[in-house]
């Protein structure tokens, strides 16, 4: 994380220290660096440059609209899996022209805000799907472009909840349904197969399943004599998490790809999600307690399992960095864990670890990527503030949630609820968000 470093003994996001950031922005809260997004997305354009790619940022690994808007100026498309992140990218200013709509259980609204926008492509992950998009479609009068997404049942060898590309795994189409698809695709007068599409999991550190994806894929191509024009080959580049992980070679990695290309005569599309904004955003934490255990001692932070998932999820393990460093040094087993009422609700235990107060801040780093996109509001916590830094400028890119002020709350605690008479005569009202009492 070139970005975020210490200078001296204090931690810095660019050219702030976050010391100053806690000073003025209550934690716990997310913190981006503008600077590092800009570099993840140039570095990865920089290595396909012969291939000429179209990258589609997956906006699930974080769908702020402040990032989506600056990876769409950057010239990025969009991955999405749902009719919101789709709004939301139109909204940020992403080019439709450049978004892909996967996942396996669109619904029929969201097929046709897809239609709506006339979006690249919708990618098809089962045959129930193509016939209700074939449907849709003739409702309309329209001829809609699709993608079809295989299942090429290759283990990318990373943890098991976040593979996608195995037969066990409940994306995409087996190559032998797909056959049978294609064979019968007069079926599916209103659908233009424009492409095939792989996903073969996420956090993947080797070429070496995405090498044999691509001879899947070119021999699916060859055996029935398919004429496409894109290629999207997914995303799934992992980062280096413990600083010590062995990465993918990109040169080679696109090496292989501009051969396929070569081969293929098809474009190329990625959707990286993580590789772009995983290192460029640390979580921001105060110690509220220190606990004295049995076997090893907590300490109680503000942020919970609700603002990060990613440990109590998939057993991930992130750094956690002290933003004033010491020397000092305590003895025996700590273990960070949050105020959720969950065992699961912890971000990492470590041995010798630096001295910390009641009131001291640590950031966990990485945690640019399905962070925020997968926090929630579990215990009644509010959604916590996003904050972008670039350069020495810093700005809110999303405020803390107010769960207890009515004027933003309403939803959440009232529903949409209607004057009403209790039996002892008092009549409660709604006027203007205010709670009125008329006594009758």
């Amino acid at each position: 994380m070139p970005q975020f470093k210490y200078v001296g003994e204090k931690f810095f996001a660019e050219k702030v220290s976050i010391e100053k950031i806690t000073s003025k922005n209550k934690t716990p809260f997310y913190l981006y660096s503008e600077n590092q997004i800009k570099e993840n997305f140039l570095n990865f354009k920089r290595s396909f440059k012969q291939v000429n790619p179209i990258i589609c940022f997956a906006a699930k690994a974080n769908s702020n609209l402040s990032i989506l808007r600056l990876l769409g100026k950057l010239g990025a498309g969009a991955d999405v899996v749902s009719g919101g992140e789709l709004l939301k990218a139109i909204k940020a200013g992403i080019n439709p022209n450049k978004i892909v709509f996967s996942g396996v259980g669109k619904t029929e609204e969201e097929i046709l805000i897809a239609i709506k926008h006339k979006i690249l492509l919708i990618n098809i992950e089962s045959e129930s799907e193509a016939k209700l998009i074939d449907k849709i479609a003739l409702k309309q009068k329209k001829i809609i472009n699709v993608g079809f997404r295989l299942n090429p049942n290759i283990d990318a060898k990373t943890h098991k909840k976040i593979s996608t590309g195995k037969a066990e795994n409940k994306f995409g189409i087996s190559i032998k349904e797909f056959h049978q698809i294609f064979k019968n695709k007069e079926r599916f007068n209103n659908l233009k197969i424009q492409a095939l599409s792989v996903h073969i999991g996420s956090q993947i550190l080797s070429d070496i399943p995405y090498k044999k994806t691509l001879g899947v894929l070119l021999k699916i191509i060859k055996e029935l004599n398919i004429k496409l024009k894109f290629i999207d080959l997914g995303g799934g580049f992992g980062i280096n998490y413990s600083h010590n992980e062995q990465l993918i070679n990109f040169n080679n990695y696109a090496k292989l790809v501009l051969d396929f290309k070569k081969k293929t005569k098809c474009n190329i599309i990625f959707e990286p999600g993580r590789f772009l904004v995983g290192n460029s955003g640390i979580l921001v934490s105060k110690v509220q307690y220190i606990k004295n255990g049995t076997n090893k001692n907590f300490i109680i932070l503000d942020a919970g399992m609700n603002d990060f998932m990613r440990p109590a999820l998939y057993d991930a393990q992130h750094s956690i960095i002290p933003v004033n460093r010491s020397k000092n040094k305590n003895k025996g087993t700590i273990e960070f864990v949050g105020p959720i009422c969950e065992t699961t609700c912890k971000f990492g235990k470590f041995k010798n670890y630096q001295k910390l107060n009641e009131g001291d801040f640590v950031a966990i780093t990485n945690a640019g990527a399905y962070g925020s996109s997968l926090s929630s509001n579990y215990n009644t916590k509010p959604l916590i503030s996003e904050l972008l830094v670039n350069n020495n400028k810093i700005k809110i890119i999303r405020k803390k949630q107010d769960l207890f002020n009515f004027n933003h709350a309403k939803d959440i605690f009232l529903g949409t609820m209607k004057p009403f008479k209790c039996q002892v005569t008092l009549t409660f009202c709604f006027f203007n968000n205010n709670l009125r009492v008329l006594i009758k």
